[in-house]
């Protein structure tokens, strides 16, 4: 068995998420928060700093989502990397909760020698029924393509013409891995030295989500005010792994779409892309 085309189109088994304060400050502190100044991002890392209301960083929407879904098919689990992500927010997300939600995998495309999986998902508050975050998120599955299927959509971002209008860098730690696997993504690929080496790589490689999430904390804070009420949607594509360890530098390019705000963004380290063709809603 390989790829398995016949769930395209097919909601999985409901699944709950629940989450409490330590879940959403373990998340901030894995994605940097604090860590230049710990007493920069309190609203993010605390609970019980005096004056200050626990907040929650956006991104954290892209851990409360996700149905039970079917298996995919029968691969080498290293042979797959995750493409891109995009989450839109119903609402600010509240410091602990429960959230129920159903994925789908929408489309599987062919890419040559790899298959694009997209899976999207939206996750309900359990008590009141409300929105809360939408999710889309794909994967390339190597050695998967080739079936004679549609490449998908293609994209429509272009990269600004002229320097960007913002350019913050983080640097992660040596063991940023280790922490961000605490949130729940516990994939070999980003501890294990021999898992990774099935891969490809010389050494375990950071989350992408963890880039993502470094990326989101530096979208929220300059483009945002730091205020997640303004923060309305991220997208973006991994384009390539970094090490933990490494700097990451986002470039911010701002823009107008329609009655609402958009930003621009790209994330690089040493010098390479890393996530690209960033695009950011928010309001004013």
């Amino acid at each position: 068995m390989s790829l398995n085309h016949e769930i395209v189109g097919i909601d999985s088994e409901p699944a709950e998420r629940t989450w409490t304060e330590t879940d959403v400050l373990l998340y901030a502190l894995a994605v940097g928060a604090g860590q230049d100044d710990p007493l920069a991002e309190l609203e993010f890392t605390t609970e019980n700093s005096i004056g200050v209301r626990t907040q929650v960083l956006p991104t954290f929407g892209n851990m409360i989502g996700g149905g039970r879904g079917r298996k995919l098919g029968d691969f080498d689990p290293a042979s797959f990397v995750h493409a891109e992500q995009a989450f839109t927010l119903h609402r600010p997300l509240p410091a602990a909760g429960t959230a129920r939600s159903v994925s789908r995998v929408t489309g599987i495309y062919d890419k040559g020698a790899a298959a694009l999986v997209v899976t999207e998902s939206t996750a309900f508050d359990a008590a009141t029924g409300g929105p809360l975050v939408t999710t889309r998120s794909s994967i390339f599955i190597r050695g998967e393509g080739g079936f004679g299927g549609s490449r998908g959509p293609r994209q429509d971002w272009e990269m600004p013409s002229r320097a960007p209008d913002e350019q913050l860098t983080y640097r992660t730690r040596a063991d940023q891995a280790l922490l961000y696997r605490l949130t729940g993504d516990r994939n070999p690929l980003h501890s294990d030295p021999n898992f990774a080496a099935r891969g490809g790589f010389s050494r375990p490689i950071l989350h992408g989500m963890c880039t993502y999430g470094f990326t989101g904390r530096a979208l929220l804070h300059a483009v945002c005010g730091s205020q997640p009420s303004r923060f309305v949607s991220m997208e973006g594509r991994f384009t390539r792994p970094v090490l933990p360890g490494d700097d990451l530098t986002i470039s911010i390019w701002s823009g107008a779409d329609g009655d609402g705000q958009t930003a621009y963004f790209r994330t690089t380290s040493n010098g390479a892309a890393v996530l690209d063709q960033g695009r950011l809603t928010f309001t004013s």
